[in-house]
């Protein structure tokens, strides 16, 4: 796999991961009175404008995406309505994003150190414009916390 795949396939995945975290979060907390929804709903339609960009630089690349397993899913809708069964609030609802946001952003700095010299210029910008989403969103959330 080149370098320029393995970035893509990560945007991409990432961001599927977040999009399913996210939408699993907004209809536990659909009923509810958190002030954070329009911060989480605002996370949702980023990562599914980076699931397009990422998609359609991988299929002009010819790469065939994967889908997540049922395993990975499960596992995130469960740990979420756990969470949200012990706690719905504002603040533990940042502290749950923002722990996902973090080993994303790490995630991205090592791909973009590791490859920065030999990716794609496009490659590199949706890469950089990814980690900048997600250090804006940390930064948004933290006012939950």
């Amino acid at each position: 796999m080149n370098e320029n795949t393995e970035v893509l396939e990560y945007i991409y995945k990432d961001a599927k991961m977040g999009v399913e975290s996210v939408t699993t979060l907004i209809k536990t907390i659909q009923s509810k009175d958190n002030k954070i929804k329009p911060v989480v709903e605002e996370q949702l339609k980023k990562y599914e404008d980076f699931i397009k960009k990422s998609e359609k630089a991988l299929k002009k690349l010819k790469v065939e995406l994967k889908e997540f397993g049922t395993a990975a899913k499960v596992s995130s809708w469960m740990g979420i309505k756990m969470e949200m069964l012990k706690d719905n609030s504002d603040a533990r609802i940042a502290d749950m994003l923002i722990k996902g946001l973090t080993m994303g952003t790490i995630d991205m700095n090592k791909k973009i150190d590791n490859y920065e010299k030999t990716i794609d210029k496009d490659v590199l910008k949706l890469a950089k414009d990814f980690r900048a989403f997600q250090e804006q969103s940390i930064e948004k959330l933290k006012t939950y916390l």
